[in-house]
This record gives structure tokens, C-alpha cells and sequence, in this order.
């Protein structure tokens, strides 16, 4: 099995380690504050499953239909009588969907329900949300960019356009002067991650663009809100910047080997460089 596959298993592994988690978990405190007898209990569990039970049937029944974002959506009789619940069970799963993104309500001269389309800013969103209190570290970060990022790189060397080659140099635009104080070397930090973001963008699958742009965004918060690169770090520009000329010039040439380990050496880099800056930043926070 060719590396590359191997790798994006292991980051679903990983999800779907942290999913199974994460259910454990609402498991354990959903049985801590049940009471009652058992089948007031089971009564309860089935009230609250049924709007969930039914939001799922009219997924299944929308992708069964090939319907499409903009698609209108059955009328609430109608999915009343299709699927055989109340009309407070219809409207509640209709809610469910709406709060997903997969269900948009209309008012006015035709309006109505329609399919709806998730936004990659909102599916980032919803997943920045589940890691909200989970220690993720930069070096957790790190391992699954280290894993991924550097395929992706070999990836589309030789297949990316002209244009596409010159909106990543445009992109390094933005940093290509060392910055002259704190807040335009973070700046020019998020405009870097942009540029990871933007190639990912450019590969042929969408699910492993969506994962490392979301790991780019998770790097522009921490760089944020943590107050990472307090001071110019020139060094580490002048590297950095070097690794993406080298990037661009091998996915032009269409040199992989040359393209996956210039990413990797970037990435390696860029991971000792913020975990440096984010110890300094608790000796400072420490010292306060």
C-alpha cells in the first residue's frame, strides 16, 4: 500500500478514536443522571431518539432521491405522512437539520424547506468545537501535518497550472520582507499558513484539503490568542520563506522526491520553532 494511503488511514483511525471517545464519555454521564425505573428510562431514551431517528431518515431519503443543495424539501403533511410521526417530532428532526446546515427554511412567496449545503467554514467550525477542551498540542498538530502534508506536496508536483503556481508566490507576497515588529511577524505567520491552506486546496481530495486547511486554522489561533512570535524571528523567516521558494520551484519542475522532503523539512522546522515560541511564552506569562 502506496504511503500516502497509509498515512490518511491512520489520521481516520486517529478521528475515529476520538469520536469513539468522546461518545464513551457523553455515555458515562448520560448514566450517571438517569433515574427512575427502567422503563420510565427506556421511555425517555425513546422520546429523545425519535427526532434523531427521523433526522436521519430524511437524510437517507434526500441522498436516496439525489436531491441537491437548493432542492426543495416536502412540505410538513407530507413528511408527516411519509415517515409517520407527529408533528412535533417532524418539526423538532427539521430542527436538528437546520442547526447541521442541511436543511434551509424559507420564508415569504415561495418559500419552504430546502436542502442545504455545509459550509467548509462551518464543518471547521463544529470540529474546532469538539477539540474546545481537549489538550491539543502543537506537536499533536504537527504529527498529523508531518504525516500528510509532505504526500500531498509530492503529490502535485508537475500538476499544478501556471496560475495556481503564481497565487501561492502571491500569496508569499505578503511576507517577503522580514517583519519590523510583533504584529506583522504574526501576520506574516498567517499569511504563511494561508499558503499551506491554499495548496491544499489545489489536490484532488476534498476531505484531505478540509484537514489541513483545518489544521492551518488551528495553527492561525494558537498564533493569535497565544501571542506567539512576541518578536521578529528573522531566522526563522528567511528559512521558512527559503523552503516554500524550493516548494514552488519543485512542484514546477515536477520533482516529488524534491517537493516531499522540502515540506518536510519546512514542517519540522516549523514545529521546534513553535513549540520554542510557545515555551518562551509561558516563561513570560510565568514571569507576569
Amino acid at each position: 500500500m502506496a504511503p500516502f494511503v497509509c498515512h490518511i488511514e491512520l489520521v481516520f483511525i486517529m478521528i475515529n478514536g476520538f469520536l469513539l471517545e468522546h461518545i464513551a464519555i457523553l455515555a458515562q454521564i448520560e448514566n450517571k443522571n438517569m433515574s427512575g425505573s427502567a422503563s420510565n428510562e427506556n421511555k425517555t431514551r425513546s422520546r429523545r431518539s425519535r427526532p434523531l431517528r427521523v433526522a436521519e431518515e430524511i437524510k437517507d431519503w434526500v441522498v436516496e432521491r439525489g436531491l441537491q443543495p437548493g432542492d426543495r424539501l416536502p412540505g410538513e403533511a407530507e413528511l408527516i405522512e411519509r415517515f409517520g410521526m407527529s408533528k412535533g417530532t417532524i418539526r423538532e428532526a427539521m430542527r436538528l437539520l437546520q442547526a447541521q446546515g442541511l436543511v434551509e427554511t424559507k420564508t415569504g412567496p415561495g418559500g419552504g424547506s430546502f436542502v442545504g449545503a455545509v459550509t467548509r467554514d462551518r464543518a471547521a467550525a463544529l470540529l474546532a468545537n469538539y477539540f474546545y477542551f481537549r489538550d491539543v498540542t502543537i506537536d499533536d498538530i504537527y504529527q498529523v501535518r508531518i504525516a500528510l502534508e509532505p504526500e500531498l506536496a509530492a503529490s502535485l508536483a508537475g500538476r499544478l497550472s501556471a496560475k495556481q503556481l503564481a497565487e501561492l508566490a502571491d500569496i508569499m507576497e505578503d511576507y517577503a520582507h522580514p517583519a519590523a515588529d510583533a504584529e506583522e511577524e504574526r501576520r506574516q505567520h498567517v499569511a504563511s499558513l494561508r499558503f499551506h491552506a491554499r495548496l491544499s486546496d489545489f489536490g484532488s481530495n476534498a476531505l484531505l484539503g478540509f484537514f489541513i486547511g483545518f489544521m492551518a486554522q488551528i495553527l492561525t489561533d494558537l498564533t493569535v490568542y497565544k501571542r506567539l512570535y512576541a518578536t521578529p524571528n528573522h531566522t526563522l523567516w528567511r528559512t521558512g520563506r527559503q523552503h516554500q521558494v524550493d516548494l514552488i520551484s519543485a512542484l514546477r519542475r515536477g520533482d516529488a522526491d524534491s517537493a516531499r522532503l522540502t515540506m518536510r523539512n519546512h514542517m519540522e522546522m516549523a514545529r521546534d520553532q513553535m513549540e520554542t515560541q510557545e515555551a518562551e511564552v509561558m516563561k513570560r506569562f510565568i514571569a507576569e
